[in-house]
């Protein structure tokens, strides 16, 4: 009879995890990350849609938002806006690291993003040399010391050691990369259906140290 109860008991769970993919989980006593990244160039969040972003990402059980504010050379906000994003996110309970996109060794890091209250600042950078890689990490790593650093990378032999090392493992061809000491990802495009999103949504946050989402205009393009 117990055991019978236990297998039931079971089977909700695995169904609740299947209904609401952005459940938590907890590692220890820590919440694993369970991140959000906001693109851009996909899809512009601005003051006129980050609270609908934000009530989303809560709702659908993120607890991180990687956005985006700095593209190709260009920082996108002024800093009093970034700091209104930053008390909107905490306020419902969320983590929001700055994303900043490299596409060019000579693109300055946007140091005035630095003391604007934000949780941490993740680099994207996988098109750089790793000597560039390793120069920007420095300079940040050096300039912001009020929060974690992120990395997202294609490379899966980087050699940086970040805070948050987040592997864009896109698809089942990358699970083998997949594992602890960094975070997974899930790429929405890279998905078949909603079915499979969750499943490889899961695989990546029950097997590595979180689980990234890329992106937030996907899912909603995607209605996962």
């Amino acid at each position: 009879m117990l055991v019978a109860v236990a297998a039931a008991v079971a089977i909700l769970i695995a169904g609740a995890l299947a209904l609401h993919p952005g459940s938590t989980v907890t590692t220890g006593s820590s919440e694993k990350p369970i991140i959000l990244y906001i693109n851009q160039g996909n899809g512009a969040v601005n003051e006129s849609n980050f609270g609908s972003m934000i009530s989303f990402s809560e709702a659908h059980g993120f607890n991180t938002i990687f956005f985006q504010v700095y593209r190709e050379g260009a920082l996108l906000f002024q800093p009093a806006q970034l700091s209104t994003f930053v008390a909107q996110a905490h306020g419902l309970g969320l983590k929001i690291f700055f994303a900043l996109y490299f596409t060019n060794s000579s693109q300055p890091v946007p140091s005035s993003i630095f003391p604007l209250g934000e949780d941490g600042v993740s680099l994207d950078m996988s098109s750089l040399s790793l000597s560039a890689q390793t120069s920007i990490f420095s300079a940040v790593g050096h300039g912001f010391q009020t929060g974690q650093v992120a990395i997202t990378t294609t490379d899966f032999t980087l050699p940086l050691k970040p805070d948050l090392l987040v592997f864009e493992t896109y698809g089942s061809q990358d699970r083998s990369f997949i594992g602890p000491g960094i975070i997974g990802s899930v790429g929405v495009f890279a998905t078949t259906s909603r079915a499979d999103y969750q499943q490889q949504y899961q695989y990546a946050l029950q097997n590595s140290d979180g689980v990234m989402v890329f992106d937030y205009a996907g899912l909603m393009k995607s209605g996962y």
